[in-house]
């Protein structure tokens, strides 16, 4: 009785009903995720955020909302999320094919354990982005509040509607799992952590020195960004206000307005960031409006109407 059982198990293939929830949920979470990666990358205007534009900007412009980034490259931590999304969606639809029925049930088994693996990994890793967005951040983002319920809720449906032959194996693993991804995230969160970073910085409130070599182009552009009054605020423990002046490289980046916004920076003007409303950083001003993110040189020759050596 108990081996037939076990066989039965086995071959159970799930709820369809679940996998169909699951893939309208995947889908919520590819638009969400998607909006905010391709409002990053400058691909569509900026996003209206329920409750609020100032918390969103300040998270997903945090130190913790980009993975990596590089001179001519930016890969938001939302970008993750939507590959993630992506994939839950395929493995939620892939068994209606009509080409695959005769495989459903060979396949039903595996999917179901990725899309566990994958909704724990997501849920874990969420609810720690909600840690540092409230304990770290000081703010709230209504994106990322709606993509950790949208994970919450698929690992929820992926634990009732799996058809699991052992509840043990499924406690244990996603324990395992739980472990090793918020392990990996402290280590993450912590290597970019702006707080941690300021004891590799002056004492003083100074940042961090400049050392990439300035091309004639990019020397030219600040001297052009200065005369059109452009200015950069930033704050002297940002990372990313420390990328985008490697960007311009040490001689060009002596021609730019700098303006330093943390309370604690040296020869900081802290009043003016706070009238101008500045709430992340780096933000560029130009002709009286404010841009936040980092910006390539291109991205701001084309803003400040620059006509000269392009070659950056």
């Amino acid at each position: 009785m108990t081996t037939r059982l076990k066989t039965r198990r086995r071959q159970d293939p799930g709820s369809n009903l679940a996998k169909t929830l699951i893939g309208i949920l995947a889908t919520i979470g590819v638009i969400d995720t998607g909006s905010i990666t391709l409002e990053r990358w400058g691909w569509i205007r900026s996003l209206s955020c329920p409750g609020g534009n100032q918390g969103c900007n300040r998270v997903l412009e945090s130190a913790w909302g980009t993975l990596f980034e590089s001179n001519n490259l930016s890969i938001p931590l939302s970008f993750i999320g939507l590959i993630s999304y992506l994939i839950i969606l395929i493995l939620a639809i892939i068994t209606f094919l009509p080409s695959l029925n005769s495989k459903k049930l060979d396949l039903s088994r595996p999917i179901w354990w990725c899309l566990f693996i994958l909704s724990t990994s997501m849920t874990i890793f969420s609810f720690l982005l909600m840690g540092i967005m409230v304990f770290k951040i000081e703010a709230y983002c209504f994106f990322c509040i709606i993509s950790t319920l949208i994970s919450s809720i698929i690992l929820i449906l992926t634990i009732i509607g799996g058809g699991w032959e052992e509840r043990r194996d499924l406690i244990y693993r996603g324990v395992i799992i739980s472990i090793v991804v918020l392990l990996l995230g402290l280590i993450w969160s912590s290597s970019v952590d702006p707080e941690k970073q300021r004891t590799s910085i002056n004492q003083q409130g100074s940042p961090p020195e400049v050392i990439n070599m300035s091309s004639p182009a990019s020397i030219e552009l600040a001297r052009h960004l200065r005369e059109k009054n452009i200015i950069l605020y930033n704050a002297y423990w940002c990372p990313h206000c420390h990328d985008q002046k490697e960007m311009f490289g040490k001689e060009a980046t002596k021609n730019l307005i700098l303006i330093e916004c943390a309370a604690d920076g040296k020869n900081n003007n802290a009043d003016l960031c706070k009238t101008k409303g500045i709430s992340g950083f780096p933000s560029w001003e130009i002709d009286g409006e404010i841009i936040s993110g980092v910006k390539s040189l291109d991205e701001l020759a084309n803003l400040s109407g620059y006509n000269g050596n392009s070659e950056f």
